[in-house]
């Protein structure tokens, strides 16, 4: 399964409101490290595009660094 089809799985859990506290906050946290990684793996595999592949894409090679640069929190 790829990271995307888990999105509307993880969408669905946050918005689960009916839980105690202690699980609330660990599926919080289980929400945004899943963000957070993901996040990490798609800004390093941009760095890692050729620029006709980034063409591909609808990206020049600055607008490319300038995300791939982006630490793994900034949204």
């Amino acid at each position: 399964m790829t990271p995307a089809s888990h999105a509307p799985h993880i969408a669905f859990l946050s918005a689960e409101s009916h839980l105690a506290p202690l699980p609330a906050f660990a599926l919080f946290a289980a929400v945004v490290l899943t963000k957070w990684s993901s996040r990490h793996r798609t800004r390093k595999a941009l760095a890692r595009l050729e620029p006709h592949l980034l063409k591909d894409i609808g990206l020049d090679s600055q607008t490319a660094r300038h995300e791939a640069s982006r630490m793994f929190w900034q949204g």
